[in-house]
């Protein structure tokens, strides 16, 4: 398997929560836009359920890779494999590769993971289902971050956030 640099960019409230229900736990103009900024230009990889809940399908400008055992023509415009390790062969060289949810892939490559886009919304929500995998914050350095107060567009505080693992 070639040796990329793999980031996970999610979205996540105080208790590591990611969603509930297949769908985000709320609204965030700004961290779609954070989400595009980031990835555009380069692969991402996403589980079945992540890429029903993108509402236009493939994600325009980028490599669309999902990984699961259903059939391709379920995935149009997207490369369909069946593992992370047939995922990561299918990757070109390039400077990033994006993990983009949804739970039980991020468990799967948080190990592998060198980098982490974490929008931090500064709230717990009730009713989850899904949650991002427990961090130990000692094996990462935190090397960019940005604040965000609540305004009319977005009813929580939020924050960026990126790691690099040590």
């Amino acid at each position: 398997m070639n040796r990329y640099n793999i980031g996970a960019v999610v979205i996540v409230d105080n208790n590591n929560a990611i969603g509930n229900k297949g769908d985000l736990l709320c609204h965030l103009p700004n961290d779609l836009k954070h989400f595009k900024k980031v990835t555009t230009g380069h692969t991402v990889i996403m589980g079945r359920r992540t890429f029903e809940s993108l509402p236009k399908g493939a994600l325009p400008n980028r490599t669309n890779i999902v990984v699961s055992s259903a059939n391709a023509d379920n995935f149009p415009d997207c490369i369909v494999v069946k593992s992370i390790d047939e995922a990561l062969a299918k990757c070109q060289p390039e400077d990033e590769i994006f993990i983009i949810g949804g739970g039980p892939l991020y468990n799967a490559t948080i190990t592998i993971t060198d980098s982490l886009y974490l929008t931090r919304i500064h709230h717990s929500f009730e009713e989850v289902d899904t949650y991002f995998p427990e961090i130990d914050f000692d094996e990462w350095q935190l090397v960019e971050e940005e604040h965000h107060k609540a305004d009319d567009k977005h009813k929580y505080d939020y924050s960026f956030l990126k790691y690099v693992r040590k």
